[in-house]
């Protein structure tokens, strides 16, 4: 396999699907955590961790072991319960390292274990990767890696990006009707309309 296949894979996941703006999974934590830069960014740290450590886990258990023995029927089940063991080990650590960051990302840490963008990956690697790469297992897995990376920075990316603008939001004069949210999903529905304009380049 050659780099440009994996190269390929992080850059289509990171830019033309999107996971937020193109995908819409992880809004919660997109709406939730953006109002503040340095929130946004060690939010996008820990999901990027988990997301990468988690794809590794989820696709191994099940070419390994779900499918081997046949009952991949409980991989939702099998990945939820490794995301939420990596979440609480994110948690501890950052809890632990920086009382500020913990702080305040507040109950959208431990809302990382019910992030779909991260269930999402695991359960798309199976469905978009592993199917193809059946007797091939180091060779599925670095490509799941790869969209594993390109997602989790694609996330951290968006959701820095629209944390800026949030910030910029604050200081401007926006009608009352529209303070808060509203002008965010507006901005959001900017953001993704700018992006669909990437859609067929890979």
């Amino acid at each position: 396999m050659s780099f440009t296949l994996f190269a390929t894979a992080i850059i289509s996941a990171m830019l033309i699907n999107n996971v937020i703006l193109m995908q819409f999974l992880g809004i919660c934590p997109f709406l939730g955590v953006s109002k503040k830069s340095s929130a946004a960014i060690g939010m996008s740290a820990a999901v990027l961790f988990v997301m990468i450590i988690s794809s590794a886990i989820t696709y191994t258990l099940y070419d390994l072991v779900l499918y081997k023995y046949g009952i991949p029927y409980i991989s939702t089940i099998a990945f939820i319960l490794v995301i939420a063991s990596l979440v609480q080990f994110v948690e501890m650590f950052i809890k632990k390292t920086s009382k500020s960051l913990y702080k305040s990302l507040g109950i959208y840490l431990p809302l990382i274990t019910t992030n779909c963008a991260i269930l999402g990956v695991s359960e798309g690697n199976i469905t978009n990767i592993w199917v193809n790469h059946i007797g091939d297992y180091w060779g599925g897995l670095l490509i799941a890696l790869s969209t594993a990376v390109g997602t989790g920075l694609g996330f951290g990316l968006i959701i820095f990006a629209f944390s800026s603008i949030r910030e910029k939001l604050e200081a401007s004069d926006v009608p009352a009707a529209w303070k808060g949210v509203p002008i965010s999903l507006v901005v959001a529905g900017i953001m993704s309309l700018a992006f669909l304009g990437l859609a067929g380049i890979i």
